[in-house]
């Protein structure tokens, strides 16, 4: 019998709860096919527990649900998860965290080292995603289209003119943005939010350009879905901001663990002429090849109805509820999930854990105290 899939969700991350959401939908997708999952909730304070299968969103309102028990995460010696000793028997591990150091490449580095093949891609690949002003320049190199997008400088102004939008340079795509008509409210908005202050981004801010996804999955092949085009504007709020906010992507759409998810306000498939969705397609195919972005990833889109212009905007590494929506005409959730998960475990990406030099530098280094003369400043 094979050892059980890994189910994580949570995380120190701004995005914690809709993690949570997402985590909960995957557990049931998979064990609805007769997967054996462990559920695994990471808490904000950092603590990890094994929680009671079928928990639901309320069941975290307090924090840690009642049943679950924790888990020692062991960098050292016998490294893996332990619960009461016992070490955790883990096949592969879905990680549903959004934003933070989870979707970052944070996570892929832990289990890399936890050896535990784990869905989420390297976690170089993952760091780029999430660096907004790495990811443009990464369009820029590989000529894909995208708006220009710079560093909010205290020093210099962007090369283009406003009005902007201003994002946080790490982070989701939809907290903590603002639009601005010029750089000193930029700087000045920047400086006040908690998520913009670790750094920020500018783009021109163009309200004539719509939203549209795309998702794509690497195993057995590169595959992408139908391109979806998100009503934003719904709400009064939503229509004075003129962005597709937190709200309308998470908490529009019903109640349960699939609100503002699979079921946010969206036109699926998108009413476009055929050859923007066959560009989309091709746009989300260079993004994965040159991201090396692995299992399920969703590519935001911006385009211009009056000119068929298609922008990539972002790409989201870990999506919100693993774009399971956009596989649906295509292929089964579990499939889905199955696929990235059997991916992990037969397709890990190893890196070199160890140099090369088979100790020629350390025979070669000498005394270390003679590598430290002239450090201790300028003299006379």
């Amino acid at each position: 019998m094979s050892s059980p899939w890994a189910v994580l969700f949570g995380g120190p991350s701004p995005e914690h709860e809709i993690s949570i959401l997402t985590g909960l939908q995957s557990e049931r997708v998979l064990t609805s096919t007769g997967e054996s999952v462990l559920p695994i909730y990471w808490a904000p304070n950092g603590e990890w527990f094994l929680v009671p299968s079928g928990t639901e969103a309320k069941d975290y309102l307090n924090g840690v649900p009642k049943g679950a028990k924790a888990i020692d995460v062991r960098l050292s010696g016998d490294t893996g998860l332990y619960v009461k000793r016992r070490a955790l028997d883990i096949s592969a591990a879905l990680l549903c965290l959004h934003g933070g150091v989870g979707e970052g490449g944070g996570a892929a580095a832990l289990f890399s080292l936890l050896g535990i093949p784990a869905t989420g891609s390297t976690l170089f690949a993952g760091a780029v995603g999430m660096d907004k002003l790495a990811f443009g320049g990464l369009m820029a190199v590989a000529s894909i289209p995208s708006l220009p997008r710079e560093l909010l400088s205290s020093t210099r102004s962007p090369s283009f003119p406003g009005p902007y939008i201003v994002k946080p340079r790490f982070g989701g795509s939809s907290i903590g943005i603002e639009i601005v008509e010029d750089a000193d409210a930029a700087r000045a908005i920047s400086s006040a939010s908690a998520h913009l202050r670790a750094g920020a981004v500018v783009e021109p801010y163009r309200p004539d350009l719509v939203d549209l996804n795309i998702a794509f999955r690497t195993y057995p092949t590169l595959e992408v879905t139908a391109v979806e085009k998100p009503l934003r504007g719904s709400s009064d709020s939503a229509a004075k901001s003129g962005l597709y906010s937190y709200a309308e992507k998470y908490l529009s759409g019903g109640a349960g663990t699939d609100a503002g998810l699979s079921s946010a306000p969206r036109e699926f498939p998108a009413n476009i002429d055929p050859a923007v969705a066959t560009l989309a397609a091709e746009l989300a195919t260079r993004v994965a090849e040159v991201t090396a972005l692995t299992g399920v990833v969703r590519v935001d889109l911006l385009f211009d109805e009056s000119n068929g212009e298609l922008f990539v905007n972002e790409v989201n590494s870990i999506p919100g509820a693993m774009s399971l929506y956009l596989w649906a005409g295509q292929v089964a959730a579990a499939t889905v999930l199955k696929d990235a998960l059997v991916e992990a475990r037969d397709r890990r990406v190893v890196l070199p854990a160890s140099g090369f030099g088979s100790g020629a530098a350390l025979r070669a280094a000498g005394g270390i105290a003679g590598k430290l003369v002239g450090l201790d400043g300028p003299r006379g």
